[in-house]
């Protein structure tokens, strides 16, 4: 790999996570907003938005660092830290480096990936083709155990932080300090 096709696309996808976190930061703090006008409408939250919103409130910046490492809370997270109306100041350094991060990773290990894959097909077809699908089957295979055993009694169903804390549902926490 060289630095001709590293940078670019490390700059693509840094400018396309940027985008995608401070949108989702947006709308939470929307959301937050529109639910403090009427809070008619509360639902219970979902088992990922309330492991989000411990680790937000728990580790605040920490955890929007963070959370770009991780597969499927980075969404709540960076809502979460919109919801708790996390001040910009603590926000945008913890989500810069995080997409620092997440882009790096990509960058390298995704783009080693797929030039490793390209010269698999270019090689043998058929042998990328079925690496291809026994991969596809067993993502599948991964998600399906992973939600059959969380509805079969891997929630806790409650509402307590992390650090033993109960907290309120439905409520902002300020993490602003």
């Amino acid at each position: 790999m060289t630095w001709g096709h590293f940078l670019p696309t490390f700059g693509g996808l840094f400018v396309i996570v940027m985008l995608r976190a401070n949108a989702t930061y947006w709308i939470g703090r929307g959301a937050a907003a529109g639910t403090r006008r009427w809070r008619a409408s509360e639902g219970t939250p979902s088992p990922a938005w309330q492991r989000a919103r411990r680790l937000v409130n728990r580790w605040g910046p920490i955890a929007v660092v963070f959370c770009f490492l991780t597969v499927g809370i980075q969404t709540a997270v960076n809502a979460t830290a919109g919801v708790t109306r996390m001040p910009l100041r603590r926000y945008l350094p913890a989500v810069t480096l995080g997409s620092v991060i997440w882009a790096s990773v990509y960058a390298t290990a995704g783009l080693a990936a797929a030039r490793a894959w390209l010269a698999a097909a270019a090689r043998s077809p058929v042998a990328a083709t079925v690496v291809a699908v026994l991969l596809v089957v067993g993502v599948v295979a991964l998600v399906v155990h992973r939600r059959r055993r969380h509805r079969h009694g891997g929630g806790s169903g409650t509402d307590e932080g992390a650090d033993g804390e109960e907290g309120v549902r439905g409520t902002a926490v300020d993490v602003r300090s």
